[in-house]
C-alpha cells in the first residue's frame, strides 16, 4: 500500500452516543477516540452491536430517532459535526463526505434509471448543467468499471447484478469528489469474486484520489486485504487500535484474537471418509429456465438457471453447493424443497420423485425436506411470536396446538435459545439468534434433509462459527443430511464432506472438500479460491 499521509481528515474525540430507554445498554458508543487520515484506509471492525456503524452514522448525521450524542467531538475540516443542523449536514453529505451502504438496493430508487440517480447528486448541490450531469454520470460509471456503461446508464437498478448495483452506489458516493469516504459493510452481501473486485476498486479509487476512507466491517479477512490501520470495537468501546499488520499478526486483546480465530481457515480441510451408503437424494438431469415476457421497448429474455444438473447426497452426508450469484445454486435448493418447479429431470428422495408430485401427494412428502433461509428476519412474520412461527408447520400437519408449542420450546432449547423464547417476537433477537430460530423451525417437521441457503453469509464471523458448529452437532444428533449452499469455499470446506461447484447453471467440478480446496482442477474453482479475502495475507493469533 502507498505511504500513509499524516493529515488528519476526521478526528473523533471521546464520543459517547446514548441509546433510547429500554435498549440493551445505555450507550451505543462510549468514550471512543480515533483519527482517519488522508490517503489511508482505516478499518473499524466489530460484531453486530459493537457500535461501529453508530460512529459512522454520527459523522453523517444519520442517527436513528431517539439516539443522540451526549459527549465528545467529531471534527471534520475544523467543524464539530455534532453541532451542525440537519441542513448543514445535508450540505456536507455527498459534497465533502461520501457514503457507501451495505445493501445497494435499499440505497437506490427502484423507479429511477441509474444515470438519473447519479445526475441527481449533482443537482442536489447545484452543480453542472443537465447535459453535463449526464456526461459526468457516464464518466463515473466507466471509472467504477460497470460493463457496457452506455447501456447501464439507462438501466433500472433491478436490471443490474448485486456487484453492478454496488458500483453504481460507489459512483454516486464519489460523484462530488469527497474528502472522506465512509464504506459501511459494502461487500458483506456479495459473493467472493464480486467482493474481491469491489475491494480492489475502493482501494484503487482511494489511492488515485488520495481520499481518507473509513471502512466498516466484521470480517478480518477483508481487513487483511485492504486496511492501513485497524480499530476494533466491542459493546460500544474500542478494545484495540493500531497498524493493520500489528493488529493482524500480534493482536493484544482477547476479543481481537477471538475474532481472528473465528475466520474460516485457509488451511487444509479435515479429512472425511467417503460416504458409501445409498443416496437419500438423487438429482438426475435437472433443468430450469426462467423466461421474462418483455414489453414495448424490452425484448423477452431466457435465463437457463439449471442446465442438466445431476448429483447425489447420501444419508448423513453434507454436500456443499458453491458458486457466484447467478450460478444456479439457490435455484437448485429451491427446486429440491419444491419452492420452484423444475422444467424436467428427476428429484428422487429415497426413490420418490418429488418433481412429479402435486397437491396432497406433495404435501405428504414435503415435511421430509426443509429449508433454512439466508435472511431469517425476512422469513419470519414480525407479528408472530417465535414459538408459534415454529409450531405452524406441525399444526398444519395435524399436531395439536399445545403439543406443537411444547415441541417448539424443546427445539428452541436444542438450538441454544431456551424454551422461554417461545413468547418473544423476532425483533427481540440478534441476527445470529434469529438464524437459530430458523434452524429450529426447519427441524419442527422432523425432516431427513435440510437445505441451508446461504444460512451464515450475513452473520458476523464468530456467530457464523457458532451456527456452523450447531448445524454439525444437530446433523450428527438427528441423523440429518445437509445440502449447504454458499458462495464461500472456506465455509464449505469447514462443514462439507463433498463440494459441488456451479457456474451459469452447470456443475463445473465436484469432489471431496479436501480435493476441491487443495487441488482444484477447473480455472473457475481456482478463481473462487483466489478471491477469498485475506487468503494471501498473514492472519495469525499470538498466544
Amino acid at each position: 500500500m502507498s505511504d500513509i499521509a499524516t493529515e488528519t481528515v476526521l478526528s473523533i474525540r471521546q464520543l459517547s452516543v446514548a441509546l433510547p430507554k429500554g435498549a440493551d445498554r445505555a450507550l451505543a458508543v462510549e468514550n471512543i477516540s480515533y483519527d482517519v487520515n488522508r490517503g489511508e484506509i482505516m478499518c473499524v471492525v466489530g460484531e453486530s452491536g459493537s457500535g461501529k456503524s453508530m460512529a459512522a452514522n454520527t459523522v453523517m448525521g444519520l442517527l436513528p430517532k431517539g439516539v443522540r450524542p451526549i459527549q465528545g467531538e467529531v471534527i471534520f475540516e475544523g467543524q464539530n459535526l455534532i453541532t451542525l443542523t440537519e441542513k448543514q449536514h445535508m450540505a456536507l453529505r455527498g459534497l465533502k463526505i461520501g457514503m457507501i451502504f451495505q445493501e445497494p438496493m435499499t440505497a437506490l430508487n427502484p423507479l429511477m434509471r441509474v444515470g438519473a440517480q447519479i445526475a441527481e447528486v449533482f443537482e442536489a448541490h447545484g452543480k453542472l448543467t443537465p447535459k453535463q450531469r449526464q456526461a459526468r454520470a457516464l464518466e463515473l460509471l466507466i471509472e467504477v468499471g460497470i460493463p457496457q456503461p452506455e447501456k447501464a446508464i439507462s438501466a433500472y437498478p433491478f436490471e443490474l447484478s448485486g456487484g453492478q448495483r454496488q458500483r453504481v452506489v460507489i459512483a454516486m458516493a464519489l460523484a462530488l469528489e469527497p474528502v472522506l469516504l465512509i464504506a459501511d459493510e459494502p461487500t458483506t452481501a456479495l459473493d467472493v469474486t464480486t467482493q474481491a473486485q469491489i475491494l480492489e476498486l475502493i482501494r484503487d479509487l482511494q489511492r488515485r484520489r488520495g481520499m481518507a476512507v473509513m471502512f466498516i466491517t466484521h470480517d478480518f479477512g477483508v481487513v487483511a486485504e485492504i486496511a492501513n490501520r485497524v480499530c476494533v470495537m466491542r459493546h460500544g468501546q474500542i478494545v484495540e487500535i493500531g497498524e493493520a499488520s500489528e493488529v493482524l499478526d500480534h493482536p493484544q486483546n482477547e476479543y481481537t484474537q477471538a475474532l481472528i480465530a473465528a475466520i474460516p481457515s485457509n488451511a487444509m480441510p479435515p479429512h472425511r471418509e467417503t460416504n458409501t451408503t445409498a443416496p437419500l437424494l438423487d438429482i438426475k438431469r435437472l433443468n430450469k429456465v426462467f423466461r421474462s415476457r418483455g414489453g414495448w421497448f424490452k425484448p423477452s429474455r431466457e435465463v437457463r438457471a439449471l442446465d442438466d444438473v445431476s448429483l447425489t447426497l447420501a444419508r448423513g452426508e453434507t454436500v456443499g453447493i458453491v458458486g457466484e450469484s447467478g450460478s444456479g445454486k439457490s435455484t437448485l435448493g429451491r427446486c429440491v424443497v419444491r419452492l420452484e418447479h423444475p422444467d424436467d429431470g428427476e428429484l428422487l428422495l429415497d426413490g420418490v420423485n418429488l418433481s412429479q408430485l402435486k397437491g396432497d401427494a406433495l404435501r405428504r412428502e414435503r415435511h421430509r425436506v426443509q429449508m433454512i433461509f439466508q435472511d431469517p428476519y425476512a422469513s419470519l412474520n414480525p407479528r408472530t411470536r417465535v414459538g408459534m412461527a415454529i409450531a405452524q408447520g406441525p399444526i398444519a400437519n395435524g399436531t395439536p396446538k399445545a403439543q406443537a408449542l411444547k415441541q417448539a420450546g424443546e427445539l428452541l432449547d436444542m438450538v441454544g435459545l431456551g424454551a422461554s423464547a417461545v413468547e418473544r417476537y423476532p425483533h427481540e433477537f440478534s441476527g445470529g439468534q434469529r438464524q437459530r430460530i430458523g434452524i429450529a423451525r426447519a427441524l419442527a417437521l422432523n425432516p431427513e434433509l435440510i437445505v441451508a441457503d446461504e444460512a451464515v453469509s450475513a452473520l458476523d464471523v464468530s456467530i457464523q462459527a457458532q451456527v456452523l458448529e450447531l448445524l454439525e452437532e444437530l446433523k450428527q444428533r438427528l441423523s440429518l443430511s445437509l445440502l449447504f449452499i454458499t458462495h464461500d469455499l472456506r465455509v464449505a470446506a469447514q462443514i462439507c464432506d463433498r463440494i459441488v461447484v456451479m457456474q451459469h447453471g452447470r456443475i463445473v467440478e465436484q469432489g471431496s472438500a479436501e480435493q476441491i480446496f487443495l487441488h482444484p482442477r477447473e480455472a473457475y474453482t481456482r478463481s473462487l479460491l483466489e478471491a477469498i479475502p485475506g487468503r494471501g495475507a498473514s492472519v495469525a493469533v499470538t498466544a
